[in-house]
């Protein structure tokens, strides 16, 4: 990991925290940027990089918990609590709505640091999975009307004679039409396009008919 592929984002209303963080990140070799209201943080401009939000419950402007509930819609990066007011209530609030780590103070470096580890690791692993449906979406967008049409029943385990009969077209048509979908979907497998369908939700609306051939 070197600083220029991640950021971390400190929001804390206490200076000497934002400094003593700051320091302790620069030593480990990462970047940082801090804030000292959750207002500074939603507002600012962020790299587009895997990132860890170091988040205070306790803000001048809003609870950090009630910061974690306003964005939980948007794609933010993992959240990692740290407070000097921590009560089980709030902990498991925080870890129910999704963060990674709810930090007591005084706590650990190595356990802040473990925690900023792990929440950077989740992001960089959901960025790639945005990233791979995003690419799928491509693909499918690329698909002709009646490929789109094909494909669920391909997917469904529809005999090609019978999604032939489906579609009002000849099996050869048919088998020319799923090669398409297959190649355009960047498939490597039957099973591999269901795995797609499955990732972009296509409905399945036909199943194989029991003693089909």
């Amino acid at each position: 990991m070197t600083a220029d592929d991640h950021i971390v984002f400190i929001v804390d209303d206490d200076e000497r925290v934002r400094e003593a963080l700051g320091e302790l990140l620069e030593s480990h070799g990462m970047r940082a940027i801090a804030f000292e209201s959750a207002c500074d943080y939603v507002r600012a401009e962020k790299p587009d990089v895997p990132a860890c939000l170091i988040l205070d419950i306790e803000l001048p402007d809003i609870n950090g918990l009630d910061l974690q509930k306003q964005i939980a819609d948007r794609d933010h990066p993992p959240i990692v609590f740290i407070t000097g007011h921590g009560d089980i209530p709030s902990s498991v609030r925080a870890i129910k709505h999704g963060a990674v780590d709810f930090l007591t103070k005084p706590f650990s470096d190595a356990d802040l640091m473990a925690a900023i580890h792990a929440a950077i690791a989740e992001d960089r692993e959901k960025r790639s999975q945005r990233a791979e449906l995003h690419m799928l979406r491509q693909h499918y967008l690329d698909l002709t009307p009646r490929e789109r049409e094909v494909l669920p029943l391909v997917v469904s385990g529809l005999l090609n004679k019978q999604a032939a009969a489906e579609l009002g077209i000849s099996e050869v048509t048919l088998q020319i039409h799923r090669r398409n979908v297959m190649q355009k979907m960047a498939a490597a497998s039957l099973a591999d396009l269901v795995r797609i369908a499955e990732r972009l939700e296509i409905p399945i609306t036909h199943s194989r008919r029991v003693g089909g051939n």
